[in-house]
């Protein structure tokens, strides 16, 4: 489990891409958002967890501030070591929360049971590359027509995430270029 403790420490803390957005404004390009992170250890918050339980459940706060709004989307990730690789499961956002109120801050103890793996979304598979340099995505069809794609490199400097929608095969949410997080 120490790759599966390696990747962890290296995705876990808080985040933005401060430094890109700054960049990105004084070329002129003002639609790129401005995004945070908040990535929170929580196998503590779930009870009842499976004797020898080995994965690790991950809290993602995610922001992202665009012409003056800001919206939020959290999600519950469960990471998993898989032979060689790491594997991220996404879970639907628990009963009684929502993206508003799902923050690590306000997640009460909730039952292991009582969790519901996401049916849309296909798990992404990550290998490290290089010394401690993670890789890997997955595309997921949220519906017959809208499709998902995630690519992420991790590394202890920087988050690199890329993320888009499509719609019958037009972008409707993405960017040109991924967002670079860097530690706050």
């Amino acid at each position: 489990m120490s790759r599966l403790n390696d990747f962890i420490s290296i995705l876990s803390g808080k985040f933005n891409n401060s430094k890109q957005f700054k960049a990105l404004q004084k070329k002129g390009e003002i639609d790129f958002p401005f995004a945070e992170h908040i990535n929170t250890v929580c196998n503590h918050k779930i009870k009842n967890l499976p004797e020898n339980f080995k994965g690790v459940f991950v809290l993602e706060e995610s922001y992202y501030t665009s012409k003056g709004k800001t919206n939020a989307s959290p999600h519950l990730f469960l990471f998993t070591e898989e032979k060689d690789a790491i594997k991220l499961t996404s879970y639907e956002i628990p009963q009684g929360y929502n993206k508003l109120t799902f923050t690590y801050d306000q997640l009460e103890p909730i039952e292991y049971d009582a969790l519901k793996i996401s049916s849309k979304f296909t798990p992404a598979i990550y290998t490290e590359k290089q010394d401690n340099v993670w890789e890997g995505g997955s595309v997921s069809m949220f519906s017959p027509t809208l499709k998902f794609t995630l690519f992420e490199r991790f590394s202890k400097d920087v988050l690199e995430v890329s993320e888009s929608l499509e719609a019958n095969g037009k972008k409707t949410f993405g960017f040109d270029q991924p967002i670079l997080y860097t530690r706050r």
